[in-house]
């Protein structure tokens, strides 16, 4: 099986109804686990309230970090939180499952389905608690607005969403990326978790970074583009749209990246069975 099989016609109509019935089945699957669900969103709350209260301890100290303020810190904190959280409700467990799919040969069965296989690798799950965790995120950006005295126009806010997807796109790119190692390795769960591990940077200022860690956690491993772009345009502190623009560029470069290694993989794939 070196290729994808042809697929029929992309049919917007057709992969919503799709995508509405993997939507089912993981509220099925969750409602059936009830208390397993609970318990993760009580986590991620607690880890977040846990990041909010370290930036609370930073601040008993100093009254800036470079030119962020407390709560211009906390809003980042609160933006970047939302984003993982909106990616990890949406891709996170699909690539992490995504080398089990080629050790047991489930990808065979998948590339013979009348549906694009990246769709459906990359949307087969959903975990619905992230989207409820994401509203706790949005609850603090919103604290942390009123106490910087922002008002917020519908413009600014189809923007940071504008923003925010890119941001998505780009950790679900290098993640489906380095998920796609898995046709070589069977296993790539480390390698994946390694990369989530990175997630941590995003919710850092970019002004306290200099030199090559900044370049490199700007345009190798973008994480200071996810974050820090959408929040200072809520700020207000963007000085130009060449920060959103890169943002937008990345996210773009990252996503054709990883569909050329996706087909390259493709290309070389035998099947489990073979």
């Amino acid at each position: 099986m070196n290729a994808e099989p042809v697929k029929e016609i992309f049919r917007p109509r057709r992969y919503a109804a799709v995508y509405a019935a993997l939507w089912r089945n993981s509220v099925v699957r969750e409602m059936g686990f009830k208390s397993n669900f609970l318990l993760w969103i009580v986590v991620e709350l607690l880890w977040f309230g846990l990041q909010l209260s370290f930036i609370g301890v930073i601040y008993l100290h100093t009254d800036h970090i470079a030119s962020w303020s407390k709560w211009q810190v906390v809003m980042l904190v609160g933006a970047s939180h939302f984003i993982q959280q909106l990616f990890q409700a949406v891709f996170l467990s699909n690539c992490v499952q995504f080398s089990e799919l080629i050790r047991t040969g489930r990808l065979d069965f998948m590339l013979l389905l009348p549906v694009n296989t990246r769709f459906l690798v990359s949307l087969r799950v959903v975990d619905l608690g992230g989207f409820v965790n994401a509203a706790s995120a949005l609850a603090v950006m919103g604290y942390a607005a009123r106490q910087l005295h922002l008002s917020l126009s519908a413009g600014q806010a189809a923007g940071f969403l504008l923003l925010c997807g890119a941001g998505i796109l780009i950790h679900y790119s290098l993640m489906f990326l380095l998920a796609s190692v898995a046709f070589w390795t069977v296993r790539a769960q480390g390698i994946v978790w390694g990369y989530y591990s990175f997630f941590n940077v995003a919710r850092l200022p970019d002004a306290a970074f200099k030199g090559f860690f900044k370049a490199f956690f700007t345009f190798v491993i973008p994480m200071l583009l996810v974050a820090n772009v959408p929040a200072k345009l809520l700020l207000r502190t963007l000085s130009s749209p060449g920060p959103m623009l890169a943002l937008a560029g990345m996210g773009l470069a990252c996503f054709l990246i990883s569909e050329f290694f996706w087909r390259f993989s493709l290309r070389h794939y035998t099947s489990a069975s073979a």
